[in-house]
């Protein structure tokens, strides 16, 4: 049963924590850095909402979920989409079978009520009308609106916020104004061996050793040449590997190759032969300016005035 809270005289249903018991491995220093960013100095000081930032499948929300878990405090999620709305953010009206109208409070919110730690998942995703939404709540005030509700509140305390970014182009730039609250960035870096057999390993209990560091080589070879193959995919490897089954421990390398071609494709076959083709259409790629968006290459004379005048 969802609890439902009165705010200024309107009822309002809460969202449901998340149960997550995944544990941070190896690279300390990220947690530690989040663990600073929500610490309290004094009563008075006022927690950071940091980014953490890196590609996708390094565990960007493992590590948020986990320091709530230091800090004993419920966990909300909130997934960030190009269609996330700004009263998706707050405060959602729901029209019942009855034709009554009820509110329902986003994990965002939810969070600033109950004093718990909301994860804003892949927030580079939002668009800048919805992200305005959240001025108030990401700086000093700690204060958020709703106009669907009619009401205003002052975030708990013991609220925390933190915002995931993955490193692609598929996002929305996020405005100044924004990024001044969500401070500092905390980035992510591809884990060491080491780290990453200790991951797989957590992930992976029932996995035959041979199979991990045949995901191991894999993985660190592709971050050693910049590839975004990340420990998520390597965890799938290995798990599909084990499950195809092998009668025969002499055909792992044959069986891992056959996942490797149907979860990451048969490019991921010759990882060199991919970090090539991928640089060089990276050198291909044309420069462009201004000029570039208003005048074709038909028209040479017109993109030297507009050059020109630009200069000036």
């Amino acid at each position: 049963m969802k609890e439902t809270v009165n705010i200024q005289g309107v009822d309002i249903q809460l969202s449901q924590a998340i149960e997550d018991s995944s544990k941070w491995i190896g690279q300390a220093d990220p947690m530690r850095q989040l663990m600073a960013c929500w610490s309290k100095l004094t009563p008075e000081d006022l927690p950071l909402s940091p980014r953490i930032i890196g590609p996708p499948g390094l565990g960007k929300t493992t590590l948020a979920t986990s320091a709530a878990q230091v800090i004993e405090q419920e966990v909300y999620l909130m997934q960030c989409t190009a269609d996330t709305r700004p009263e998706d953010l707050i405060i959602t009206p729901v029209l019942d079978a009855g034709g009554k109208i009820s509110y329902h409070a986003s994990p965002l919110l939810t969070a600033a009520i109950r004093g718990g730690v909301a994860i804003l998942d892949e927030g580079n995703r939002m668009s800048e009308k919805s992200w305005a939404s959240l001025a108030g709540l990401l700086d000093h005030r700690r204060t958020v609106e709703s106009v669907v509700a009619g009401i205003s509140l002052k975030a708990h305390p013991e609220f925390r916020c933190v915002v995931t970014m993955n490193d692609d182009s598929s996002t929305f730039e996020i405005p100044d104004y924004i990024m001044s609250r969500i401070q500092p960035a905390i980035r992510i870096p591809w884990p060491s061996r080491d780290e990453e057999q200790q991951i797989l390993q957590y992930n992976l209990p029932f996995a035959r050793e041979s199979i991990v560091d045949l995901c191991l080589d894999f993985l660190q070879k592709a971050h050693h040449l910049d590839l975004p193959y990340s420990i998520r995919d390597g965890i799938n490897l290995a798990r599909y590997t084990s499950k195809l089954g092998l009668d025969d421990p002499r055909e792992e390398a044959k069986v891992f190759q056959q996942a490797l071609i149907q979860i990451l494709g048969e490019e991921a076959l010759d990882l060199d032969q991919l970090a090539q083709r991928r640089a060089q259409m990276s050198s291909q790629m044309p420069s462009m300016d201004l000029s570039d968006f208003f005048f074709g290459d038909d028209d040479p004379e017109a993109r030297q005035r507009f050059e020109e005048d630009d200069e000036e």
